[in-house]
């Protein structure tokens, strides 16, 4: 332990203040136990930072400018459109700004709350209470939970070391606009900023070595977010690894893929994540992790050792910021006697493209390799009358069906409003009720939703 400052002790510690983290640590600081809340970056974690604050923010900046160049259509003249990329980012980190600032001024403002700064670690354990370390300071806790989140992946690529490279957290630090901004990684994280750097005006590559971009969505999904985005100006090399990245001096960079070389001035690494583990010293209190350096847990978020949780994106259970307050919410409801757990959680999520993906449940693919009697309906967007009124028709709805129990187990809404259409869905699936009760009950016109019950008036066997 550290000898420099006295130790302090705490009822809990909490190590990551991102999303699970701060409402975790004030309730209980609220419910009158001690905590210390530490946090060896910034506060809010990558949500308010590098993720959802700032790329939603940066988002609604180039649908304005998408809107503009399409006055038009309309009826608004609108004239030239110009972009002013300083301004946009500045708006974007204004956003961050106060967000985390009003995240800090909670934490800070809860009795019985400690912030710490520093990197957080375990040292070992003092009969029942471990040992930690916060930066220089050293202190106790019978309980402690970790959530530490995830950080950019970066593959071992030839060359990859000797060029300047661009992952979520720098790419908002830019100011100036890139001209040619190429992304290894079409899943998405890399189709989000893809696009919007698109509608800011740069020239946009994306390379994926799977056989098409977003490889967790069916084919059918997948095809119509490669239409929409092809029809912005993105290009796309897919089905081949990179061969070699490379810098071309005074111009920016190089990247060989399937044979062909792809130049342009900035590279984006979107290649998945990697889980803030390494620095804990997890071995000083026997906590397993895989070989990744993520956390298993039990239903209830307990790691192997008792009185150690993990909650967030490092027990690999679902990598959102939605997820992540969740397991906070499981926790403290039964460290109060409950009796919730994660396991059986349905996935459901959003890619914010533009229009956004919702989807919950099974996919088609996942349909057929679970070998389940499913029935699925689908329909366009383009016919969908809100859609056509707002002049916003790309995409598709489907929604799928277990033959036998008659309840919904998925869904794939692309387009117009469908972020907050699949919420529909989610939470009626929630109540194990049959689809019978959705497809029958009142909708409002007009809505994308409506045509939901017009959707499960239409399922068919999935062949």
């Amino acid at each position: 332990m550290n000898k420099s400052k006295p130790v302090l002790e705490f009822d809990v510690a909490v190590i990551g203040a991102g999303q699970a983290g701060p409402n975790l640590a004030m309730t209980l600081a609220g419910r009158g136990e001690k905590v210390a809340l530490i946090e060896g970056g910034l506060v809010g974690g990558s949500c308010v930072n590098y993720g959802c604050t700032p790329t939603k923010t940066l988002r609604k900046s180039a649908r304005v400018a998408y809107l503009a160049r399409r006055a038009g259509d309309f009826g608004i003249q609108a004239g030239k459109v110009e972009i002013d990329f300083a301004a946009a980012m500045g708006r974007m980190q204004q956003r961050v700004d106060e967000s985390r600032a009003g995240l800090e001024a909670s934490i800070t403002g809860q009795d019985g709350l400690t912030l710490l700064r520093g990197w957080g670690a375990f040292t070992g354990r003092a009969g029942d209470r471990f040992e930690l370390t916060a930066g220089d300071q050293a202190l106790r806790a019978a309980r402690v939970f970790l959530n530490t989140g995830t950080r950019a992946f970066i593959p071992p690529l030839p060359g990859i070391d000797d060029v300047p490279q661009l992952d979520n957290v720098s790419l908002l630090q830019l100011r100036e606009r890139p001209r040619h901004l190429i992304i290894i990684g079409g899943s998405y994280i890399g189709l989000e900023m893809g696009q919007i750097f698109r509608r800011l005006g740069s020239e946009v590559t994306v390379i994926e070595a799977g056989p098409r971009i977003t490889g967790h969505e069916n084919e059918a999904v997948s095809k119509a977010i490669t239409e929409m985005l092809r029809g912005e100006g993105i290009h796309f090399y897919t089905g081949n690894e990179v061969e070699r990245v490379e810098n071309i001096f005074d111009a920016g960079i190089a990247v060989t893929v399937g044979g062909q070389r792809v130049e342009g001035s900035h590279l984006l690494v979107a290649t998945g994540r990697s889980p803030n583990t390494e620095r804990l010293n997890l071995a000083a209190v026997g906590v397993k992790a895989d070989e990744r350096g993520f956390v298993p847990t039990n239903g209830k978020l307990q790691t192997n050792v008792p009185g150690i949780w993990a909650v967030g994106d490092i027990n690999k259970r679902g990598a959102f910021t939605h997820t992540s307050y969740q397991d906070g919410q499981i926790v403290l409801a039964n460290l109060k006697g409950g009796a919730r757990s994660a396991d059986g959680r349905v996935s459901t999520y959003a890619m914010y493209t533009d229009p956004p993906l919702g989807r919950v449940g099974l996919s088609e693919d996942d349909a057929r390799e679970s070998g389940r009697a499913t029935l699925v309906a689908n329909f366009q967007m383009k016919d969908v009358s809100r859609a056509k009124e707002e002049s916003e028709t790309s995409g598709l709805m489907q929604i799928l069906v277990d033959e036998q129990s008659e309840e919904i187990v998925g869904a794939s809404l692309l387009g117009f409003g469908c972020d907050e259409v699949i919420q529909v869905i989610s939470n009626f699936m929630a109540t194990g009720a049959r689809y019978q009760v959705l497809r029958d009950a009142l909708p409002i016109h007009p809505t994308v939703a409506e045509f939901l019950p017009f959707l499960l008036d239409q399922l068919e066997p999935l062949k």
